[in-house]
């Protein structure tokens, strides 16, 4: 299958290779598709003819098997009217309907077993092309991730040197020496964050005690009333 191998092909390549040297790649790997749809289609109309003559088969085996039955029953009734000849011939015709019905049931039994490999073959082929769908949407979707990482690098590269992002960086830099050097002072005026920073941890520590006495209180004032009600 020509399809299948473009398609195993595509998949081993190099991803910035297709990007580069394929114009549009979804188109391509949409067509590839639309091309195992066509040959899948191919072959379920040469399985449905196989299996219409399995079908006839069947109904031509069934025919015979009735023919013998149908011959039988004239042996029988020609007996009956003391019709030996008649009995004898019609005895001949259901040996040969029975020989035909063995036939056409061979050849029906043979016929099935085929249709079946046919029918796991057309289920394989519809599980490629449920794989071919799946693995061209991530197909897609890498090559889309590089062309965008591609785009990344190629942003970041402008942005070095004396870009915006650049100066921002350097604006950064001047912020934190500038707080830094706010720091320094109030240290040299006797004042130490660190103890500041702990002095208002404990201040809020306080606070919240107070607040849980008082709803304590509060709970106590209430729940009087409302157990009164």
């Amino acid at each position: 299958m020509k399809w299948m191998q473009n398609f195993s092909l595509i998949m081993r390549s190099n991803l910035t290779f297709i990007r580069d040297q394929v114009e549009n790649p979804e188109r391509m790997l949409q067509q590839l598709i639309i091309d195992m749809e066509e040959e899948l289609e191919a072959v379920r109309k040469s399985v449905a003819e196989a299996i219409a003559d399995e079908v006839l088969l069947k109904k031509r085996a069934t025919q015979a098997r009735t023919d013998t039955t149908q011959w039988m029953e004239r042996a029988t009734q020609s007996l009956h009217r003391q019709n030996e000849s008649g009995a004898k011939a019609a005895l001949e015709q259901k040996a040969l309907a029975e020989e035909r019905a063995q036939q056409l049931e061979d050849e029906h039994a043979r016929q099935r077993e085929q249709t079946e490999v046919l029918r796991r073959s057309v289920a394989d082929l519809e599980d490629k092309i449920r794989q071919a769908r799946q693995k061209r949407t991530l197909l897609l979707a890498r090559m889309n991730r590089a062309q965008s990482t591609q785009k990344i690098h190629d942003a970041l590269d402008r942005a070095s040197g004396a870009s915006a992002f650049a100066e921002f960086g350097r604006l950064e830099s001047r912020v934190e020496r500038a707080e830094a050097i706010t720091e320094a002072y109030d240290r040299l005026d006797g004042r130490d964050p660190d103890a500041e920073e702990l002095a208002r941890k404990f201040a809020e520590e306080e606070r919240k005690i107070r607040i849980e006495q008082e709803l304590h209180a509060l709970k106590e004032r209430v729940q009087p009333v409302n157990q009164d009600l």
